[in-house]
């Protein structure tokens, strides 16, 4: 059943949308402001124009919830990580150190910002990048700012094949397509996309702001070319033959680990006559990253069947709106409550909690003030993701997303190749997640793909792939960034420059999408 599609429906379908992007990206509010706002507006117009009832609405906000603990897990756990580990000033002397290790700032800033945020991608996802890298960066003494927007592009184009490749995975359930045939055009433009995320992390770092700290200035941004365009093609050459052989779970992870190794040759030449030194001095700071590498790889590969013993997933009934959209039976958003990526931060905090402590490191109040600030930290951003998330379920389960989408592809008419990424890209931007995007539009970007008679496989690789750029300028994961940098209410500006560095990396994938398809 397909809602009825004129212009006046659709752009109350979009009244959601618009409102926080106004609210947000216009006037500059916090997402703790702004999301329940957008959340009210979505409630009454999913109440009385899209036909949903009380239990409906009410079976809506489960979901939401599940999804958002989902998300929430993340941000608590990274939290607490990064206010354990600047209890001790290792924040700091993580920046510090990195600085001496080689003069050269801005290949500092693609290693952490590209090389090392898609290596966490691919061994974790799930928000950890996002949450993670923006702390170093900030040691590293980039501006808060700049350090959430790069944290955000970083990683992007390894969304879908990273996380085990669950965004993937939910591509090929939504379409019944095998892998086989959908991975090779999928890698091939996330390679592309990965170049974007690249020049972005470069292109931000010499980017202005109220700052005069650039790690990479307008005139020397050039001398990057070379190490940029060298890892942009391991790293997508890499992704492109794994995933290309079937190894859907690993290829971002090993990605990324291959980038790991070039970026260190590289730094070893360009450090050469600089007389530096390496990082073992301190390797009390680095730890904590280096076991919460240790601790993802094992628990997403060999002890994730181990881990997953205690699963939150709840079954819900099918149901349906007045105007006949039907909400299939299935089950939510499940939580493995001893496997999820908040878990595997966890036992790493654990761990590193008690050998700072064991060595001395902590001061007497410091278990209080790593809880006192973690609560005033995560407070606002778990108003702004419950309410967002919200909206973007009673959206999707009213019938009102699938009409955005629907009236994007009737808009483009012929030019549809142009608008398949940015359906992708809604899908994630509204709900955060690629996964969710594919499962919500992929088989609406198949169907319509096929009755134009063009390559439904370029189409399903826009598809996932406008979702895994998207996810970087969704509101709820702009929030997660800064919750670690100490932006929290301050999300309007972040997420206003993250869209404009997503739609220039969106660019050059709509042209290549409309050029194979």
């Amino acid at each position: 059943m397909s809602l009825e599609l004129n212009l006046g429906s659709w752009l109350l379908a979009a009244a959601p949308i618009l409102v926080v992007l106004v609210l947000m990206v216009g006037l500059r509010w916090g997402g703790a402001k702004a999301g329940p706002a957008g959340w009210v507006v979505a409630l009454f117009l999913c109440w009385k124009v899209f036909g949903a009832g009380a239990e409906l609405l009410a079976c809506a906000q489960l979901r939401a919830l599940l999804l958002a603990g989902y998300v929430l897990y993340i941000i608590w756990a990274a939290l607490l990580l990064y206010h354990v580990v600047d209890e001790v000033g290792a924040i700091g002397a993580i920046g510090a150190r990195l600085s001496e290790l080689t003069a050269d700032r801005g290949m500092l800033v693609l290693l952490l910002g590209w090389v090392f945020g898609s290596f966490l991608q691919g061994a974790s996802g799930f928000g950890v990048p996002a949450a993670v890298v923006g702390p170093l960066l900030v040691g590293l003494g980039l501006p808060a700012g700049r350090a959430v927007v790069i944290a955000l592009v970083g990683h992007a184009w390894a969304v879908t094949f990273g996380s085990l490749a669950s965004s993937f995975l939910a591509l090929m359930a939504a379409t019944g397509r095998p892998g086989p045939d959908l991975a090779p055009w999928s890698a091939l433009l996330l390679g592309i996309a990965g170049l974007g995320c690249g020049a972005a992390v470069l292109w931000a770092a010499a980017g202005s702001d109220r700052s005069p700290e650039r790690p990479v200035t307008w005139r020397g941004w050039t001398g990057y070319v070379g190490p940029w365009a060298l890892l942009g093609l391991v790293m997508g050459g890499t992704q492109f033959l794994l995933a290309a052989l079937g190894f859907y779970s690993i290829a971002s992870f090993l990605a990324g680990l291959v980038g790991l190794g070039v970026m260190a040759l590289l730094l070893r030449r360009r450090a050469r006559g600089e007389q530096r030194g390496g990082l073992t001095d301190i390797g009390w700071a680095l730890a904590p990253y280096g076991l919460l590498v240790v601790v993802v790889v094992i628990g997403q590969t060999v002890m994730a069947d181990l881990l997953d013993f205690a699963v939150i997933r709840p079954w819900f009934p099918e149901m349906s709106t007045s105007l006949g959209w039907v909400v299939p039976a299935g089950p939510g958003r499940s939580i493995s409550l001893f496997g999820h990526g908040g878990a595997l931060l966890i036992y790493t905090i654990a761990v590193t909690y008690l050998a700072y402590r064991f060595q001395g490191r902590y001061v007497a109040g410091a278990g209080s003030r790593i809880l006192q600030n973690t609560l005033r930290g995560a407070l606002r951003p778990s108003i702004g993701i419950l309410s967002l998330v919200g909206m973007a379920v009673m959206m999707e389960n009213t019938g009102a997303t699938h009409l955005l989408a629907e009236g994007i592809g009737h808009l483009a008419g012929g030019a549809f190749p142009l608008a398949a990424p940015l359906i992708g890209a809604l899908g994630a931007f509204m709900t955060g997640s690629n996964t969710n995007s594919n499962v919500v539009f992929a088989a609406m970007q198949e169907e319509t793909a096929l009755l134009l008679g063009l390559n439904p496989l370029v189409i399903l690789a826009a598809q996932t792939t406008g979702g895994a750029i998207g996810a970087l300028f969704a509101p709820a994961k702009v929030i997660v960034a800064c919750s670690t940098v100490n932006l929290a209410g301050q999300e309007g500006a972040a997420l206003r420059r993250a869209i404009a560095y997503g739609a220039a990396i969106l660019l050059p994938i709509c042209l290549v999408t409309w050029a194979l398809a």
